[in-house]
């Protein structure tokens, strides 16, 4: 089934909003695939929107922290990541962020010396997320979670690019390519968010959102890069008692 014909008979009911340019795409789909399956198993209420405007997220910061200053310049700025923020919505109405996603394309310098062209520098892509993960991380402070999830292609991310690094550090200092949603940590002090390097992981597999309970893990963390099956051991081995390396 294309991509089109899925997103066509996932929009029936949905509160998911497509209508911003480029997420009629893989992400679009998965957002749509992860609503769908949490309607099915828990039915609740959920709500989408594509921004977070700076004066409601200085509003719960004040609220929360009483005792903290808070600032803003304009009420029209606000943190818009390219999949917006779904909601879980209470029966009073209060929300409650559940999945925050954001692609991210970086590189051009694999076509620019097809085309005979000097290499342009890195980073600019890296620089707003790492722009919109401060605000996202401070605006989530009073949660135990950070459903922050992004996915980054092109040359730029390719295995030996420094664009790595600068990823890693935005995810303080954690691995790329695995799911990380609680706080860990003394008292969740690191709320470090997933960051995937490779974007045919969002295009190809994303059965973390979309898998039944009865398989889906209960780990805290889980990478996207699927391990290859353990080896049994020939008849004649005997399995060893030692302590696991892992």
């Amino acid at each position: 089934m294309s991509k089109k014909e899925q997103l066509r008979k996932l929009r029936a009911g949905t509160v998911i909003n497509l209508t911003a340019q480029g997420q009629e795409t893989s992400l679009g789909l998965a957002l749509l695939s992860v609503e769908s399956k949490l309607q099915a198993e828990f039915k609740v209420s959920m709500l989408h929107e594509a921004n977070w405007p700076l004066k409601d997220i200085v509003h719960r910061l004040r609220t929360s922290f009483s005792a903290v200053p808070f600032h803003h310049h304009h009420d029209r700025s606000s943190i818009k990541p390219d999949g917006g923020f779904l909601w879980l919505v209470d029966l009073a109405g209060a929300k409650y962020p559940i999945l925050i996603s954001e692609v991210k394309n970086q590189g051009t310098n694999d076509k620019r010396a097809v085309e005979g062209l000097a290499k342009q520098a890195k980073g600019n892509a890296i620089e707003r997320l790492g722009k919109n993960v401060i605000g996202l991380r401070a605006a989530l402070l009073d949660e135990t979670i950070f459903p922050f999830v992004c996915f980054g292609y092109g040359c730029d991310f390719e295995t030996g690019s420094s664009i790595l690094d600068r990823v890693t550090t935005i995810a303080m200092f954690g691995k790329l390519n695995e799911t990380v949603l609680h706080n860990l940590g003394p008292e969740g002090r690191f709320n470090r968010g997933s960051f995937a390097k490779d974007y045919s992981v969002l295009a190809e597999d994303y059965t973390f959102f979309t898998s039944d309970a009865a398989t889906r893990p209960s780990t805290v963390t889980r990478t996207w890069e699927e391990p290859s099956a353990p080896k049994s051991p020939e008849p004649s081995e005997t399995p060893s008692s030692g302590r696991s390396a892992g």
